[in-house]
């Protein structure tokens, strides 16, 4: 790992760290000096994460939370807090596995279980973390959002509600802790080929044929990808960028189509 110094000593907790993007994120910010607090719903797969950090040459420390239960959003920063004894930088990945239905057939449960996870999770975390951060003289939240809290499509009225209500949320922190030299912005990825992403549709190999020619760069996009969007917000290069949300979304939003072989595009 080769420590360019962008974030040295800067102290990033991840939620959600153990999936592909958090940890991308995760050793993204570790190889620009940053030490790393990994948290996950599944400790062992944030452990896998922080050790992976550890062998490249960078400082972490693995946590669980459930970002749903506010007792352990606070355990979590507290975590943080004794392994590196401050907290500059807050990156909610976490997010819930939602079902596809209509107001018909989704049940309660499932609809209260999306606002915890993809919304509450993140408004928790900042309630825990922002002291912390004010007390640090500042810092970056970054929130990860989706495309489809810009467009939304059929039958996935609980993750498109609750990422477009995470853009906004992340606007109005923006404006409240400002004075606290705190940032706030978000990211909207398009569709990123992970496992859990293309179980939807099969597997990598089918969502890359399904999903690629609905972005205009006509391929989806890869974890680092994002990874290399957050550590220019948790950055200086980003101190005069707060209150927004950066697409990292290879054109889908712009066009909500579909690319043939030969680069040219259609209206779905």
């Amino acid at each position: 790992m080769t420590i360019e110094g962008r974030m040295t000593g800067h102290v990033a907790l991840i939620t959600g760290g153990g999936g592909e993007i958090g940890t991308a994120i995760a050793l993204r910010l570790a190889s620009e000096g940053a030490s790393i607090a990994v948290a996950d719903l599944d400790l062992e797969k944030a452990e896998i994460t922080a050790q992976k950090v550890i062998a490249a040459g960078g400082k972490a420390a693995a946590t669980g939370v459930d970002v749903s239960k506010a007792e352990s959003c606070e355990a979590a920063v507290e975590a943080t807090m004794a392994a590196f004894g401050k907290l500059t930088t807050l990156v909610n990945v976490a997010a819930t596995i939602t079902p596809d239905g209509t107001v018909e057939t989704l049940s309660l449960d499932q609809w209260n279980d999306a606002l915890g996870v993809n919304l509450t999770g993140a408004f928790l975390m900042c309630k825990y973390g922002v002291p912390k951060m004010r007390a640090a003289g500042g810092g970056s939240i970054i929130n990860i959002a989706s495309q489809l809290g810009h467009l939304g499509v059929q039958h996935r009225s609980p993750y498109c509600t609750t990422k477009a209500a995470l853009i906004f949320f992340t606007r109005i922190l923006a404006m409240d802790h400002a004075a606290d030299n705190i940032r706030a912005n978000s990211i909207s990825p398009g569709f990123i080929l992970t496992e859990r992403s293309s179980k939807r549709v099969g597997g990598k190999d089918k969502a890359r044929v399904i999903n690629g020619p609905r972005h205009l760069l006509n391929r989806p996009g890869e974890p680092e990808e994002i990874a290399a969007g957050a550590a220019y917000l948790a950055s200086s290069d980003a101190s005069f960028v707060t209150g927004t949300d950066l697409l990292i979304d290879g054109g889908y939003v712009t066009f909500k189509g579909r690319m043939d072989a030969a680069g040219k595009t259609s209206m779905l």
